[in-house]
């Protein structure tokens, strides 16, 4: 598989609503598109990276530079056999596990479309829909969040996350528990407490919440395994897991009882992938974050979730949930009964990905 020509476009669109977070609040996104040809095949990755350093250390332009500079002239001058590969071509690059995301997912479509393949057939998926769950942001008011909670179960979501930070969480969540006292429901904290935080922690534990995302920062696994034992509610790993090396330790060490897996975050569906053999070996529940994809991005891990040990509820909502205009066809749409499904409608992501809106929503071309 030789690559002819790597392209990105540094694409800017608007949310419908500002999600916020413990790190801040977005209102538009600014998202770099990745397209890849082959012999007139063309292959389309998302990079999920932010204008600015808050949820990683990778930024938007920091991608485009490690891609420019160095991934597309290694990748040009380099026939893969697989995209599996593309690990080993850029092994030599720390980090940056976004930017090689980004590159290596366009890879796996590539491929599909040139074997006339789904990427999840490709990977071994199995599931025709998959579990979909909800993220609300911070909002303005307990009783705000209680009504967008309404809306949500209402539309049948299976489960439902919310964003807290120091002064937005065991109060909320026991005006939540007040009103929906046996819903399918979640915190995430975004790294923003500390171990010495633990009885916030541990006066939430008495909710009877599924998991407690991120509580602390990323590099505390062993402060996330000493909070672990102080309270029974599962601690769920997110920002922490960067590789299989990093889940296989956080798991040994009890830090983490359930993981999010973004396949941006690992570096790409090949590492995904070896994530999910380790949880399958083990029986270790694992679910798909989002990180506010438009539809590539999201094609792609509603790919990645149909997989065997993908076991609860996703971060994978309905097109429509944060944009009013679509890269891809057909959107995604949330079934009756709370499911996304797998889309199948041609090789590769099983949507059609719509170059002419790409360009138009573009601010800037990089041919590399």
């Amino acid at each position: 598989m030789k690559v002819d020509t790597v392209e990105l476009y540094h694409v800017k669109m608007e949310l419908r609503n500002p999600f916020r977070t413990s790190f801040g609040e977005t209102k538009n996104r600014e998202i770099l598109i990745t397209r890849v040809t082959s012999k007139g095949f063309e292959g389309y990755g998302e990079c999920v990276a932010e204008k600015g350093p808050w949820y990683s250390s990778e930024t938007v332009d920091s991608c485009q530079a490690i891609i420019s500079n160095f991934i597309a002239p290694w990748l040009k001058e380099t026939d893969l056999e697989h995209p599996s590969d593309f690990q080993q071509l850029v092994q030599q690059i720390k980090g940056n596990q976004m930017a090689k995301a980004c590159i290596e997912d366009a890879l796996w479509v590539l491929y599909g479309q040139i074997h006339n393949k789904s990427v999840q057939e490709l990977i071994g998926g199995v599931k025709e829909t998959i579990p979909s769950g909800i993220s609300l942001g911070i909002q303005q008011s307990v009783d705000i969040l209680i009504d967008k909670i309404g809306k949500a179960l209402e539309r049948k979501y299976q489960r439902i996350k919310i964003k807290i930070e120091p002064g937005w969480d065991v109060d909320i969540v026991k005006a939540i528990r007040d009103v929906y006292p046996k819903i399918l429901l979640m915190v995430d904290a975004n790294s923003a407490y500390r171990y010495k935080d633990k009885d916030i922690f541990i006066s939430l534990d008495r909710y009877n919440l599924m998991m407690i995302e991120q509580p602390l920062q990323y590099y505390d696994i062993l402060d996330h395994a000493k909070l672990q034992k102080e309270i029974s509610t599962p601690i769920c790993l997110d920002e922490s897991i960067k590789s299989v090396d990093d889940a296989r330790v956080a798991i040994e060490v009890d830090a983490s009882r359930i993981i999010n897996v973004k396949p941006a975050r690992v570096g790409g569906i090949t590492e995904t992938l070896k994530i999910h053999e380790l949880a399958r070996s083990i029986n270790y529940p694992l679910w798909c974050g989002g990180m506010l994809e438009t539809g590539i991005g999201r094609a792609k891990n509603i790919a990645v979730a149909s997989l065997s040990s993908f076991s609860l509820p996703n971060d994978i909502s309905e097109s429509e949930r944060y944009y009013t205009n679509y890269l891809v066809d057909p959107i995604f749409e949330l079934n009756s009964d709370g499911t996304i499904n797998v889309p199948n409608k041609c090789p590769g992501l099983g949507v059609e990905v719509n170059l002419k809106t790409i360009e138009k929503y573009a601010t800037k071309k990089f041919e590399c």
